[in-house]
């Protein structure tokens, strides 16, 4: 009796808990997404009346010049960023991981991008990139560098890029250091026996063992880059002439002040299911490595 009566108190317990969640997840995250996509089939402007317009907004995105020129910046600067992402903080998981002093203060101050909000570092970096550098570059002579990277079509979204690497590394090294605090020391004297050299020992010993953390910060990676939006809100705007426009920021520039709230829910659907898709392609590819390893 006394086991049952626990039991039903556990499962009060549990409801509990778990309902205003559930119901906090809804109203702030699935309600949301359902009224986007509600809207997305109409011409509302944000205000006022609308009509429905079926698929029109979905068709007209793909004739959309400055569409299809954020999509093309976002996935530029989402693969270029991941690369680097996950290059740099395996490089400094190591070092890190590694017999040297202070581990513990260099991996507290590693971690302090990621702690800072993403539009003061941006805001932050924007005054380096627009007084800082170009005055340094100037007393030494430096003509490519005179100017403010953040002011040129062709390089602007370079400082974007580097701000939101910076940013993100942070997270990436330590899920890495808690992978390669995974790998058994075993492997490693056994890979000294049989005379292993130092590129050996990662390419056939550590990254093997850290494929799951790999899988998990070059997904996590991505959709972050994709969605960039507070390194480009807090340096450039969009600009110069739209050259750093990602779809996050179209889609909240456009559908909140330019009157295309009907066609940016549209977009953001659209972009809602590529990074899906493009989440389950890498869990499948990393999974199918893991298992050959």
């Amino acid at each position: 009796m006394r086991q049952r009566r626990a039991k039903v108190s556990n499962n009060r317990t549990f409801l509990a808990m778990t309902i205003p969640i559930v119901i906090l997840f809804f109203l702030f995250n699935t309600l949301p997404l359902l009224t986007g996509a509600f809207y997305s089939f109409t011409n509302y402007k944000g205000y006022g009346s609308y009509d429905f317009v079926g698929l029109r907004n979905y068709v007209d995105l793909f004739s959309d010049s400055r569409v299809m020129h954020s999509y093309w910046f976002t996935f530029k600067y989402a693969i270029v960023g991941t690369i680097l992402i996950n290059v740099l903080s395996l490089l400094i998981a190591m070092g890190l991981n590694s017999k040297i002093r202070c581990k513990s203060l260099l991996r507290g101050i590693y971690f302090i991008p990621n702690i800072l909000g993403g539009l003061i570092i941006g805001y932050i970096f924007s005054f380096i990139f627009t007084y800082i550098i170009p005055a340094v570059a100037k007393a030494m002579h430096i003509g490519f560098l005179e100017n403010s990277i953040l002011a040129s079509e062709t390089w602007a979204w370079v400082g974007v890029l580097i701000v939101g690497v910076w940013q993100a590394v942070a997270m990436n090294t330590i899920i890495y250091i808690s992978g390669l605090q995974t790998v058994p020391g075993d492997i490693y004297e056994a890979g000294m026996i049989d005379g292993v050299n130092g590129w050996q020992k990662f390419w056939k010993l550590t990254f093997p063992m850290l494929m799951p953390f790999v899988s998990i910060n070059l997904i996590l990676s991505t959709k972050n880059m994709l969605m960039v939006f507070d390194q480009i809100m807090s340096l450039t705007k969009g600009g110069p002439s739209q050259s750093t426009e990602s779809i996050s920021y179209l889609i909240y520039k456009n559908g909140m002040d330019g009157g295309q709230f009907g066609f940016q829910c549209a977009n953001a659907v659209i972009f809602f299911i590529l990074i899906v898709a493009i989440s389950v392609f890498q869990q499948k590819i990393t999974s199918k490595r893991e298992e050959q390893l």
